[in-house]
């Protein structure tokens, strides 16, 4: 649409299906590279994206050409078949069902780029589930605790 402005910031988060350490670190660089393609293919930004083995954060400014669940489907199911197809490991690789979504204002951008881009450490000391939750609770964001992401246990 001609007329339409917009500036909008998204920071997604991905689990890994039961929130297994899957993703490996000698080609994590690779899949990263691969999902910015994705969303870039659909004409939004990457602005960060890093996690750790069992999660993915992704930060992007959103064109409002598409709706978000289709992109995420989209990242989803590609970055599955790159994956598989690759044989990075000894079984299938899925993503969790669903995902989160928080939007950012532009001033925030540089705080939360940071924050992805620091992953690694902040997982030292704060698990996933926790992180998840409060980012839940930060926006005030209703959930029912059957439905976060999942591990078998």
């Amino acid at each position: 649409m001609a007329n339409a402005y917009t500036q909008i910031h998204i920071q997604i988060v991905l689990a890994v299906k039961y929130r297994d350490a899957l993703i490996h670190p000698l080609w994590e660089g690779e899949l990263h590279k691969y999902m910015t393609g994705i969303i870039r293919n659909y004409d939004h930004k990457v602005l960060q994206i890093n996690g750790i083995e069992d999660h993915i954060h992704i930060l992007f400014g959103f064109r409002p050409k598409q709706a978000l669940s289709d992109l995420m489907r989209e990242v989803k199911e590609h970055s599955t078949k790159w994956i598989n197809d690759r044989g990075f490991l000894d079984k299938d690789f899925n993503w969790q069902k669903g995902y989160g979504a928080f939007s950012y204002s532009k001033d925030a951008v540089p705080r939360v780029a940071t924050y992805i881009q620091n992953q690694k450490r902040h997982h030292r000391k704060q698990k996933f589930l926790e992180e998840y939750i409060d980012l839940l609770d930060e926006f005030e964001v209703d959930y029912d605790e059957q439905y976060l992401f999942k591990q078998i246990i």
